[in-house]
């Protein structure tokens, strides 16, 4: 397939951004490869596509890995009248291969898109009305459009039950709707793809939406504290932009801004921090030795793998649990999971059990933390009496920093932890092979359950071990660093 034909993936490029579009098609080099967390999206939605093939027993598999070889089996398929998974059509410079393409009645197919997520979404709609229109133009009449996504109700009990992981519903009128103008797009995209020159496209909303654009280098120019990090800027900060306003110290005093917006201009155009003694030390009173500096990790894959659990539930696989004592002794208590069965028994288990009778609980993002264990305590019962008592003892260290009453510059209109430590400490996470949770969830369950080595298995816990515990570590530095910048 040369660059001049539009497929349905360069089709969707165009809808989101000309630019991108023209690169995928003329400068495919420049687009890097997806990173682990793109790639770790795509691997669970070919996961999800094979399993809806279950769907429709008796369906054929298209060669796909060949373009020529797909069309061309395809064509001789389809007088076999049988579900086809993966036919692709060729027309007109067009091409796209459908999930799945089953009959309907005597002459007519209907199209199955299948998707990971758990909603129809309107990128979904642009997708199917572009497939439609491809196979209309090789000839097929087409009735009725399906999207097949994730039921996030399933509860697995024993093998898996593909109907029950995916609900089926007909967005044939919604798809009706997203096709008008369609002809139009895709004239004007031949005609960008055509060009000589790359379209000049301004970083804005685009870049994110309705999926992050793997071209960084739009991005690369823009300077640091750029008007883009305005905390909860939102389309502000492209309207701002679209102005010519680059930084955040340039906004002008007629534009408003919100509190926090304005101590984080103060900031940038002053160079030191934003400090508010009195509510940061009222916060550090709230805590009661001894202190329980706690950090889960979790996998929530979409399609479940333990007995009771439902598509993208967060589960518990690791803690990090550092007690602190008020005459400054220290311990640390962690417990990574092994093994491929269901992690929570021990989990709870190895927490509780580490866990002291009284004394403040501290999490980054207080929300993460309880709600997991509101969800173990609604499956493990005999835990809900302590979980309960766990919730009523917890504090959200990330609460002076959401309300600014610490900030500094280099947070860069970020309150997370990642932010938060290295602007007030002087230490983070760099060098470390696992640096965010996404990258622990992926890490684990690929040694976990897929195929690495004994050898990889053991550097990736490592790797686990110190960034989990790096983790609640670092929040004992930010109260110490909260102490002193709170008292100077």
């Amino acid at each position: 397939m040369t660059s001049r034909f539009l497929s349905k993936s360069r089709y969707m490029n165009g809808l989101q951004c000309p630019k991108l579009l023209w690169m995928a098609c003329n400068a495919p080099d420049k687009i890097p490869e997806p990173d682990a967390s793109t790639q770790h999206v795509f691997d669970q939605g070919h996961l999800v596509g094979e399993l809806a093939k279950y769907l429709y027993p008796g369906g054929i598999d298209v060669p796909h890995d060949d373009f020529k070889e797909n069309v061309g089996r395809t064509r001789e398929l389809l007088a076999e009248r049988k579900t086809l998974f993966e036919a692709g059509f060729m027309s007109g410079g067009l091409f796209s291969r459908l999930d799945i393409l089953k009959p309907a009645g005597r002459d007519a197919w209907d199209i199955v898109e299948v998707k990971s997520s758990t909603s129809v979404k309107e990128e979904n709609l642009h997708d199917v009305s572009f497939q439609r229109h491809c196979c209309r133009q090789h000839g097929l009449k087409i009735d009725n459009c399906y999207l097949a996504y994730v039921n996030n109700q399933y509860v697995r009990k024993g093998e898996l039950d593909p109907a029950g992981l995916f609900t089926i519903q007909d967005i044939t009128t919604e798809v009706d709707a997203a096709a008008n103008g369609l002809e139009d797009r895709i004239h004007s995209m031949f005609a960008t793809i055509a060009s000589a020159e790359c379209p000049d496209v301004p970083v804005g909303g685009q870049c994110s939406s309705p999926y992050d654009c793997p071209v960084s280098t739009c991005w690369e120019e823009l300077p640091a504290n750029n008007i883009f990090t305005l905390y909860r800027g939102g389309n502000k900060c492209c309207e701002l932009f679209h102005q010519g306003i680059l930084y955040i110290k340039d906004v002008p005093g007629a534009i408003k801004l919100s509190r926090s917006q304005q101590i984080q201009k103060w900031c940038d155009i002053n160079g030191i921090p934003h400090i508010e003694p009195k509510p940061i030390r009222n916060f550090l009173a709230s805590l009661q030795y001894p202190l329980h500096y706690l950090d889960f990790e979790t996998i929530n894959p979409t399609v479940p793998l333990f007995n009771g659990t439902r598509p993208y539930q967060k589960i518990p696989f690791q803690f990090s649990l550092h007690l602190a004592e008020d005459h400054g002794t220290v311990k640390h208590y962690s417990y990574l999971a092994e093994g491929t069965g269901d992690p929570r028994p021990q989990f709870l288990a190895r927490l509780k059990k580490a866990f002291g009778k009284s004394g403040t609980v501290v999490t980054y993002n207080q929300a993460f933390e309880e709600g997991v264990l509101n969800d173990l305590a609604r499956t493990f019962p005999e835990y809900a009496d302590w979980i309960k008592g766990v919730c009523g003892r917890m504090v959200d260290l990330l609460e002076p920093f959401r309300k600014f009453h610490y900030y500094h510059p280099d947070q860069s209109g970020s309150a997370s932890i990642k932010h938060v430590m290295p602007a007030l400490t002087g230490k983070g996470y760099e060098g470390m092979e696992i640096a965010d949770g996404a990258a622990a969830s992926r890490e684990f369950l690929n040694v976990t359950y897929g195929g690495a080595s004994e050898e990889e298995r053991q550097q990736v816990r490592a790797n686990l071990e110190r960034y989990c515990g790096l983790d609640t570590e670092g929040m004992m530095w930010i109260v110490e660093r909260l102490r002193q910048v709170s008292n100077s």
